[in-house]
């Protein structure tokens, strides 16, 4: 796949959720989101939280270690305590507060080189990997915030460093779950919004494919006697859309017959990268725990 400036990138994302935001009324401040229990100002002050810690990453390694040093085993707690002096503001000094702390992640990071480690909560990444997951964060909390406000998000190329992410940290979802990742690495192929092909990995035969569909996590076997058609035309996956998957609770399921699965690709509960159609679990729920 070829690069973009992931720095650059990562000020257009922050710059058009800001623009969903920047002329709230108070009052909309207060919807819920399709994350059960948080509304538009959780989303905000979530991401105000996470850039804060971004940027002590990027300018002291020391300074993050005392922060992380704090953290308790309860994920969802540590995200709560993150936020909550920034929840507690008003909605014009919340916003004042977040466009600060993304500037100043922003700027710190952009000092970097790309390859240059910093720290992180899970493990040290590279300074352009932590600008993509800040990318991510805001694809994914705004994508809950546009559907709070009704607004429909148009999908653009920076969805590219979502999908690097997801080839460079393919074998952590398999991890997490105590599975051991496939011995075989990868081909990826998915068609951006501008109709561009992103590939990377090496090309796959047959077999390998239909043997790396059984194994991921989550997927069942095919019907005995009925082998699946995999790769090719069909097996292309489509970053400007999303795949039906198992509803979360805060976001309802496509009607009945109006999605219809057309590869074998689709996993129960997999999103692609855009806000175009809902029926899925919160775009925040998931992210946050995979990336902050």
């Amino acid at each position: 796949m070829s690069q973009r400036d992931v720095y650059k990138d990562l000020v257009a994302e922050g710059a058009d959720l800001d623009h969903l935001v920047a002329d709230l009324e108070p009052d909309a401040w207060t919807l819920d989101t399709p994350a059960p229990g948080w509304t538009v100002a959780h989303q905000i002050a979530h991401l105000a939280a996470t850039f804060r810690l971004a940027s002590v990453a990027a300018t002291s390694t020391a300074a993050f270690q005392a922060i992380a040093a704090k953290l308790s085993p309860d994920f969802d707690a540590n995200v709560a305590a993150a936020m909550a002096g920034y929840l507690a503001e008003p909605p014009d000094v919340l916003l004042s507060r977040w466009r600060h702390e993304r500037a100043a992640a922003e700027t710190a990071l952009a000092r970097l080189p790309h390859d240059q480690t910093v720290p992180w909560v899970v493990r040290p990444l590279p300074a352009g990997v932590l600008a993509a997951a800040g990318i991510m964060e805001l694809f994914a909390h705004g994508q809950d915030v546009a559907d709070a406000l009704g607004e429909r998000r148009e999908p653009t190329d920076r969805l590219w460093h979502l999908a690097a992410f997801a080839v460079r940290n393919w074998d952590f979802g398999y991890q997490v779950r105590g599975l051991t990742p496939p011995a075989e690495p990868f081909r990826f192929t998915l068609t951006a919004p501008s109709g561009a092909v992103w590939r990377s990995g090496r090309r796959a035969t047959t077999r390998q494919r239909t043997r790396r569909r059984l194994l991921s996590p989550g997927h069942p076997a095919p019907a005995p006697g009925r082998p699946r058609r995999t790769g090719g035309r069909r097996g292309r996956r489509t970053v400007a859309g999303y795949r039906p998957g198992i509803p979360g609770n805060g976001r309802p399921g496509p009607p009945a017959g109006t999605v219809r699965q057309r590869t074998p690709l689709s996993r129960p509960g997999q999103r692609h990268a855009t806000g175009q159609r809902r029926g899925y679990a919160s775009a925040a729920s998931r992210s946050t725990r995979r990336c902050s």
